[in-house]
């Protein structure tokens, strides 16, 4: 997917610990985190147009909340033939596409073609440069998430890798009305074993009506959550719930609490990356760490080299 506005932004996330207490936190259930996340920031996601007729809830990658380091960008979309994301260009970052409903065909210039459905993840990392398209795969609305991860600058010019994960081949668990899939990262002692360039973690997480999840996240790395379905209480049980299509900013600490104190189950995504601490310089689907590099990518692009060169004969089908 492109993101058609390009900017200049610091990626260092101002931590906003200061705000609360520094003092110990004891869960109800014995759950202890010295330092637990709160919500710093929420944000509405709302519809926009994108691609060839698609709609996107954009949360990450709008003007409230351009960017959290290590994360560029998180659309929550939705396409119906014969809107969809036609052939396009990309380097210096990872996306990751996680469908919710319908499913999605990719097919980029380096050979790689698959289909993913409910549930079925692609982990593609851009690298030196790619091409692809993403376009339905079924009749109706094909939705799901599509993550954009920055690359360190010593990755950005690697060479682009696919990985494709299918529903049934992805791990998860379930314990006390909390299950959990994991897509990247580690939860309830199970490890996904997807690879990362850039240290993250992905969980889906859904909560049964009266249940609570406690979720350990490295200290140091920026955190947020994207509310799918239902409301919850996000961080402190004197919170106000929050519902479907918010992304909430997390403090730094140890860990997040949740609480679903509703009727209906909760659904949400807990994404957490080690930042990477350098300048982000971004014009469409091009992220790089310099004007410089932007420059010399449109080129590339333009004159199918360093990285481009199939693209002079190559076309998705």
């Amino acid at each position: 997917m492109r993101l058609l506005t390009s900017s200049i932004i610091k990626t260092h996330f101002t931590n906003p610990l200061a705000l609360f207490s520094r003092s110990k936190f004891v869960m109800s259930t014995a759950v202890e985190f010295v330092t637990p996340r709160l919500v710093a920031k929420k944000v509405l996601a709302k519809s926009q147009g994108e691609g060839d007729g698609a709609v996107v809830r954009r949360s990450i990658g709008r003007p409230e909340l351009t960017s959290l380091d290590p994360f560029l960008m998180l659309d929550e979309f939705s396409v119906s033939h014969p809107a969809g994301f036609p052939d396009h260009p990309h380097r210096g970052f990872q996306t990751v596409t996680y469908m919710l409903e319908g499913a999605v065909t990719h097919q980029d210039f380096n050979g790689h073609k698959g289909t993913i459905r409910a549930g079925d993840v692609q982990w593609m990392t851009a690298g030196r440069g790619i091409i692809h398209s993403e376009m339905p795969a079924g009749l109706g609305a094909q939705k799901g998430l599509q993550l954009w991860i920055n690359l360190s600058s010593k990755d950005k010019m690697v060479e682009p890798n696919y990985q494709e994960l299918l529903k049934e081949d992805i791990k998860w668990a379930e314990k006390d009305g909390v299950k959990v899939t994991i897509i990247a990262g580690e939860s309830m002692g199970v490890k996904s074993p997807v690879f990362t360039a850039t240290p993250s973690m992905f969980l889906d997480f859904t909560i049964s009506p009266g249940a609570q999840m406690h979720q350990s996240i490295p200290e140091t790395w920026n955190s947020f959550v994207y509310v799918l379905e239902g409301e919850g209480l996000f961080g402190s049980m004197d919170s106000s719930p929050i519902s479907a299509h918010h992304v909430l900013v997390l403090t730094h600490g140890d860990g997040l609490s949740v609480w679903n104190n509703g009727s209906k189950p909760l659904r949400f995504i807990l994404i957490g990356g080690q930042p990477i601490n350098e300048p982000v310089v971004k014009y469409g689907p091009f992220v790089m760490n310099t004007q410089a590099e932007i420059q010399q990518a449109l080129k590339d692009y333009h004159y199918c080299k360093n990285g481009f060169e199939m693209a002079k004969h190559w076309r998705s089908q």
